[in-house]
């Protein structure tokens, strides 16, 4: 089953525990692999299949599935399709854009920004904010551009948004120049919350706790963010 879903090399030994722990790690350690995917469709066959007998016997073992996933912020979907508990899917614009682009990494740090709003704030802000980071990089690298030395979010921004025109003083409407500065306190806003309360820095007793509607709206602004700068890139092709 798993070599049919795509899991690499040959089956590992041990018991079916072993087994399907060190293909899953396989899986997320290659990054031609879809370990989500290979772990829904490894599902699939426990959780849709038609159950007559030892019926309750099944039900438990779904049920146990899910609690597994929903600790994580994940849910099953019919079909073996993995998704965020607590927030729907992504919109269709943005898979889209990314899936013409290749950019496997981006949809992964977006599903993972979904999936932790309600159960981890902190660790979606952090990975929104990983979504810009790694649209940012792919543009340079492919542009052939110069990649700065301090490789967080806003420096990297700073050298795409010069490539692509987007500074605000470009613009020559004023109500789209309006917006391009909004778009650009956004991300010192997500760059700022994820230096604050984000998951990737330690943090002191003192550390205000971010609440789930302001990573969702972390979350948010950085799909809005990924939309624009990758129909921005687009265009300039």
């Amino acid at each position: 089953m798993f070599t049919r879903l795509g899991a690499p090399g040959e089956p590992p030994t041990g018991n079916k525990v072993v087994k399907v722990h060190e293909w899953l790690r396989r899986a997320v350690e290659n990054p031609a692999c879809d370990a989500v995917a290979i772990l829904g469709g490894a599902l699939e066959l426990l959780m849709d299949r038609e159950v007559n007998p030892d019926r309750d016997y099944v039900e438990r073992l779904r049920s146990n599935v899910r609690r597994a996933l929903a600790r994580h912020g994940l849910s099953y979907q019919q079909g073996g399709t993995i998704l965020g508990a607590t927030l729907s899917t992504p919109s269709r614009s943005v898979e889209d854009l990314i899936r013409q682009r290749n950019l496997g990494e981006l949809q992964k740090e977006f599903d993972r920004a979904l999936a932790n709003v309600e159960s981890d704030p902190p660790a979606a802000v952090t990975a929104a904010c990983a979504i810009l980071e790694s649209l940012f990089k792919v543009i340079i690298a492919d542009e052939g551009l110069t990649l700065p030395s301090d490789q967080s979010v806003l420096p990297l921004w700073r050298v795409v948004q010069a490539h692509l025109g987007l500074q605000p003083g470009n613009a020559t409407d004023q109500h789209v120049r309006q917006i391009l500065q909004g778009l650009a306190s956004s991300l010192q806003g997500i760059a700022g919350l994820r230096s604050n309360v984000g998951s990737a820095h330690g943090h002191g007793p003192g550390t205000p706790a971010v609440e789930p509607r302001h990573a969702r709206l972390a979350v948010h602004a950085a799909h809005t963010l990924v939309v624009f700068v990758l129909e921005s890139w687009t265009s300039a092709a």
